[in-house]
């Protein structure tokens, strides 16, 4: 029994220490402003896209120290549409995006990053109409993604997050006949802030 007791012992430090390890899991909670860059392939037919405020939810898996996945997530929204200053109507989009991202370390506190990936944006509803002609949009749209961004270590679980991301968002404007009149070319900027939980 002795002899087992120094086995059974390193094993419980073992246990202990595994389990206090870091998750490669976390989660991140932010306020997110979304803006489009309104460009469009017909200039004689502009479109301008409702900027605003958004919630955004991440969640991260860290396969080492550098490289890791982000899946960013929102809730469905609605934006309305404009062109040359006239009311078209509103569409609502969802936006998942996944995203590869490489960490450069932790500097005094910071931890910058880099990221890359693709956004699906799904389009729906869309209520759009220039006079008495019906407007409609593609369903989705595919397009590469971009993350640069920090955070902050407040303390072992929580820290402060800065992030701004570019999406490529674009769609065809056709009529109900089919016709197409441009693409609108959105592109969004993404301004984000929030707080990432590290499990």
């Amino acid at each position: 029994m002795k002899a087992k007791l120094p086995i059974l012992l390193l094993s419980a430090v073992c246990f202990a220490a595994s389990a206090s390890a870091a998750s490669p899991w976390s989660v991140r909670v932010a306020a997110t402003y979304l803006q489009t860059t309104d460009g469009t392939s017909n200039k004689a037919v502009p479109v301008a896209i409702e900027d605003k405020l958004i919630p955004e939810f991440d969640i991260s898996y860290a396969f080492n120290a550098h490289w890791s996945a982000d899946l960013v997530l929102t809730i469905p929204q609605q934006h309305d549409v404009k062109s040359a200053g006239t009311p078209l109507g509103s569409f609502k989009h969802l936006p998942p995006t996944l995203l590869a991202k490489y960490t450069f370390g932790t500097f005094g506190g910071f931890t910058p990053y880099l990221g890359a990936g693709v956004n699906f944006t799904l389009i729906f509803d869309d209520n759009l109409a220039a006079g008495a002609t019906k407007l409609n949009l593609d369903t989705y749209s595919i397009g590469p993604a971009a993350q640069v961004g920090f955070d902050y270590k407040l303390n072992e679980r929580w820290a402060l997050n800065v992030d701004v991301k570019r999406a490529m968002l674009r769609t065809d404007v056709k009529t109900a006949g089919g016709v197409k009149l441009t693409e609108a070319r959105l592109d969004p900027w993404l301004y984000s802030v929030g707080l990432r939980y590290q499990f």
